[in-house]
This record gives structure tokens, C-alpha cells and sequence, in this order.
């Protein structure tokens, strides 16, 4: 569901920047589909940091008639009323549907430098990342393994969390992008109690909720069977789990990947920490489906991100679903609307909490 104030003013909707990510995948066509209901206008002006010329080859090969960006300059210049784009590249460019071109990447990273900016600058209030091609796009300015890292370092945090979210279940990963045989030597106590703190902060922050109960996955199958099957348990991952509890956490675990999502056991939590990327993602993309999204928990900004790919495989055919990319959408505007309220909050303790919460539920399309 969708949190809307009762009497939000018009000229006080939400600004969201959309980069539009690799221009060979499907990224064109989900941005277009997501937007393409005028009716979600009511909740936010968007923004699209990419091409018009492009956004226009899409729109005719996927044979949407209905539907057109307003061209702008300057994301200021913004009409609330219409779905706008910003030229971040005015040449000529050789579309290859379903192909990883130099050119693509390029054009990626552009629009990504571009949208930073503007949030950086207050010109946009949230961003919303369509998906990159994590090769094309790497060079002399972007020597990054993804977003997740490129925003960190664009706005100096150094304590972040990658975290897949659907409205029941909420994954973060202690070791991210890294190869999977440095898994072990990467997990630390001082880490995972860092990705726990980080975690905590923004379910309370972000999503609400008051006392979060997390759930801790362990690293070795069965989370080791008592020392049977390794060590990283016993050593280090019991240990910090206890002694996040003395400092005032509630956190469980270790859990063995397997049973706990076999059996359902992550509905109890409120968010859960995976010792690496895929022992979180595999079980995550499985029970989102497709409306999963991705975001940087711990940023001073509200970075979201669909979560899937370029989908290279399916470009051009109009068959991609929009579903993920919208609840991307409806996450950013959530959190906005929350650290919005927190802070007013913060600001005038003494308001009531029934005036400050006066708001109606618009249903998820």
C-alpha cells in the first residue's frame, strides 16, 4: 500500500529521478509501461535522465501509441502533470536490442552522473535506478561492482546494506559483490555487527518499525552442524549474535539457509542478514517474484532499484513486466514520505501522533 497524506499540497509532490539504465535491455519499456497510467501522476513527478530520442525508438518498437515524454532542460522545469526526460546525450546512437554495446554503457553511466547531481543539488528528491549492465558501463569513472558502491561513494557513507525488499520480506547481504571463495576471510564479527546496526537503524527509520527482530543466516550448510561442517560459526558468527543481544538488538540465529526458508521461518522476522549474495538473492527472487526491489539502506539519500536485470533476453519483445520497476517506484516514495515524518517529528515532539498520521491507503495498481 501507498502512504498518502490527507492533505499533501500539490506543489509539495515528490520529485523522482529515474536514470534509464542500459538502453539495449528493457529498461525503456518498464519506465514507459510503470508511467504510462496517468493516474500514478497523483503521487509523484518523475523524471527520466536518458534520451528522448531513445525513449522514442522504444515507445514505436514496442507499439505504444499512447503515451510521449515532455522534454525538458532542467529537472526544475519539471511538468507534474506529464511524464518528463532530460537529454543526457544528444547524438545519434546505434540501438542494438538485446546487446551489450560501449555505447550503452556510456549512456548508463551519463545518466547516473546526471541524476546524482541533481539529488545532490535538491533539483530531484528520490532516484530510482534502471537496471545496468555491470560490464559496459565499468571504465576510468565508473570502477564500481554497482550501484549499490557508486552511491556509497558519491555521498561519502561508508557504512551501507544491499537490501531486497517486498512488503513481507526484507534480505540484506553482510559481503555483497565480492567472489564467493572470499566469502569466509571477509566475515568478521565487526562486520556483521556494522551490517546488524545498519539493518536495525532502518527498519526503525525507514520502514517503521519500532522493534525489529532480525533473523542471522549462517555461513556453512546446516550453519555447520556444531563444528562438523566448518568453523566461521562457532568462532565468530554465535558470537557476535550475542553479543549484539547484550548491546540491546534483537537478533536470532544462526539459521541455516535451507530450513529457513524451506519452512517458511523468515515470515517471523522483520529483516534478515545473509552471509553473502546469493544465499540471500536465490530464496529472494524466488518468493518476490517479480516484486522484488533493491535498496541502499544506510544512504542519506533514497536510492531504489528494481530487482532484475537487463534482461537482454527479452528486450524489444514487450513482454517485460513493469511490476518490480513500479513497487520500486512506491518503495521510494514510502521511505521518502517516512524519514519526511520522522523528522517532523523529531522537529516538534510535542505534536500529536494522530494529527501527524492522518492518511488515507491508495492501492497498489
Amino acid at each position: 500500500m501507498i502512504k498518502v497524506p490527507d492533505k499533501e499540497k500539490k506543489e509539495n509532490i515528490i520529485r523522482v529521478g529515474f536514470t534509464h539504465g542500459d538502453i539495449n535491455g528493457i529498461s525503456y519499456e518498464v519506465i514507459i509501461k510503470a508511467l504510462r497510467d496517468n493516474r500514478i501522476l497523483e503521487l509523484f513527478t518523475p523524471i527520466v535522465y536518458g534520451s528522448s530520442k531513445i525513449a522514442s525508438y522504444h515507445r514505436k518498437n514496442l507499439n505504444i501509441n499512447d503515451f510521449s515524454f515532455n522534454l525538458i532542460k532542467n529537472a526544475e522545469l519539471a511538468n507534474p502533470k506529464r511524464p518528463n526526460i532530460i537529454n543526457c546525450y544528444e547524438n545519434e546512437v546505434k540501438i542494438n536490442i538485446g546487446k551489450s554495446t560501449n555505447i550503452a554503457g556510456k549512456l548508463s553511466y551519463l545518466a547516473l552522473k546526471e541524476a546524482v547531481r541533481d539529488l545532490n543539488s535538491g533539483k530531484i528528491d528520490v532516484i530510482v535506478t534502471a537496471p545496468i549492465n555491470k560490464k559496459n558501463i565499468n571504465s576510468s569513472e565508473f570502477s564500481f561492482p554497482g550501484h549499490t558502491e557508486y552511491f556509497a561513494k558519491n555521498f561519502n557513507c561508508k557504512d551501507y546494506l544491499m537490501l531486497m525488499v517486498t512488503e513481507t520480506l526484507r534480505i540484506g547481504v553482510i559481503t555483497g559483490h565480492i567472489p564467493l571463495k572470499d566469502v569466509p576471510s571477509a566475515i568478521s564479527s565487526e562486520l556483521i555487527l556494522n551490517k546488524i546496526e545498519i539493518l536495525n537503524n532502518s527498519l526503525i527509520n525507514d520502514f517503521g518499525i519500532r522493534k525489529p527482530n532480525i533473523a542471522i543466516l549462517g555461513l556453512n550448510p546446516h550453519s555447520s552442524d556444531y563444528g562438523l561442517i566448518g568453523t566461521e560459526e562457532h568462532d565468530i558468527i554465535i558470537p557476535t549474535i550475542e553479543k549484539a543481544k547484550e548491546n540491546g538488538y534483537m537478533v536470532n540465529g544462526p539459521f541455516s539457509a535451507d530450513g529457513f526458508f524451506g519452512s517458511s521461518k523468515y515470515s517471523n522476522f522483520d529483516g534478515i542478514l545473509a552471509m553473502y549474495h546469493d544465499q540471500g538473492l536465490i530464496p529472494f527472487k524466488i518468493i518476490a517474484n517479480s516484486q522484488g526491489v533493491n535498496f541502499t539502506a544506510g544512504l542519506p539519500i533514497v536510492r531504489t532499484s528494481p530487482a532484475h536485470g537487463t534482461a537482454y533476453d527479452i528486450a524489444g519483445q514487450n513482454i517485460a513486466s513493469p511490476d518490480s520497476f513500479r513497487q520500486a517506484i512506491y518503495l521510494a516514495l514510502d521511505i521518502y514520505r517516512t524519514r519526511k515524518l520522522n523528522a517532523e517529528l523529531n522537529l516538534n515532539p510535542l505534536k500529536s501522533k494522530t494529527e501527524e498520521t492522518d492518511q488515507i491507503l491508495i492501492p497498489e495498481e
